[in-house]
Parts: structure tokens; sequence; C-alpha cells
């Protein structure tokens, strides 16, 4: 339905003893590539809390298929398959430099009333710029 590119560089912090990524810095890569699929349809997370809605992570799945290691560039396909509710899910592909897909995952992160801690449904101004 909706997609994004996102490219980031691994650095060496991230790798661990047998010189490839950690895999909890994946979680850490797959928010950058959220934050600009947002920002590609116009959709800034800081307005959005400013306006009271939170978007708190509810599942995250990975299935880990190759390594990454330090130095490499990862290009990260953030695919949105369904119009959200109260609910978001995102796909993810994750690919090294030489075009080999190396994670794939998922999110499903929940829009909450930031003073009430209770779902709530998708605002309508993102349903609006999802929808053109």
């Amino acid at each position: 339905m909706k997609r994004q590119q996102t490219y980031v560089k691994v650095r060496y912090s991230e790798t661990d003893q047998m010189g490839v990524v950690h895999h909890g810095n994946y979680a850490q890569y797959l928010e950058i590539a959220r934050l600009e699929w947002l920002e590609q349809f116009g959709i800034s997370y800081k307005l959005m809390e400013e306006q009271g809605v939170m978007l708190p992570v509810y599942e995250m799945e990975f299935k880990f298929i190759k390594p990454a290691k330090f130095d490499d560039i990862l290009r990260i396909e953030t695919n949105l398959n369904k119009i959200p509710r109260v609910k978001i899910e995102f796909n993810y592909s994750v690919y090294n430099q030489e075009n080999e897909l190396i994670t794939t995952a998922t999110t499903v992160l929940v829009f909450m009333d930031a003073k009430t801690k209770r779902p709530i449904r998708c605002p309508e101004y993102i349903l609006d710029k999802l929808e053109n």
C-alpha cells in the first residue's frame, strides 16, 4: 500500500563480539525507518504527541536471515499493508548493500490518548494523509 526506503549505516558500537549487529539494535533501525515513513506522508510524530496522541509499540517480531556487519549500509523497506484503525501495522524488509534480504520484521503500534492512556482510533488527519 504505502512504501518507504530508509538507509542506515551500521556503526561499530552496534556490533557484538562476533562482529555482527547485535539483534537489539534492529528495534532502533525500525524506529528510524518508521519515523521516515511517517514524515514521507507529512505526519509529524512530534506534532502527534503535542496533540495528545501516543503510539507505543504493542508487538514486534523479527526473522534474522543473514547477519549485518560493521560498516554495512542497510536498506530498510517499510510497508503499510492496510489502513490503520486503533492499531497500525508496519512490515519491514532489511537488505544489505549486496541487495540480499537479511531480516524481515513486523511492528504493531497502538494509537493511545496521552492523558487517559487508553486506545483511540487513528486520528482523521492521519487517515486523510494516507488516502492521498
